[in-house]
């Protein structure tokens, strides 16, 4: 496996990790519809958490949540839309961007809710 794919999976896994921690249940990851995938789903109390990870080993190019493009909020938007339908959800649907930078002394990991506001 390619280092930017082993240093992604350690990325959504850091990620999983840290919404466990912070109280969230993980109903997916990886979720696929059409193009898009779904990174991690997740839900906490009546929130439904749609989690883009971004991880990187330093901030040299940029932030790692610099790097979620228009394309992929659209189809996240998309994707969201019928995986909500399909399970036939009735929650309060929000995305977010977990930012990970992972270098071999640290680990930062930032959390940006409602994170497609911003773009």
């Amino acid at each position: 496996m390619a280092q930017h794919n082993e240093l992604g999976k350690k990325g959504e896994q850091l990620a999983i990790d840290y919404l466990i921690e912070n109280g969230y249940q993980i109903r997916d990851k990886n979720w696929r519809f059409q193009k898009a995938e779904i990174d991690i789903i997740a839900q906490k109390k009546d929130v439904l958490a749609v989690v883009e990870v971004k991880t990187r080993s330093s901030d040299y190019f940029g932030n790692p949540q610099d790097f979620v493009n228009p394309k992929k909020i659209q189809l996240s938007v998309k994707a969201i839309n019928e995986y909500v339908v399909s399970k036939e959800l009735d929650l309060e649907v929000r995305f977010d961007i977990i930012a990970i930078i992972k270098s071999e002394k640290e680990t930062k990991i930032e959390h940006i809710e409602d994170a497609f506001l911003y773009f």
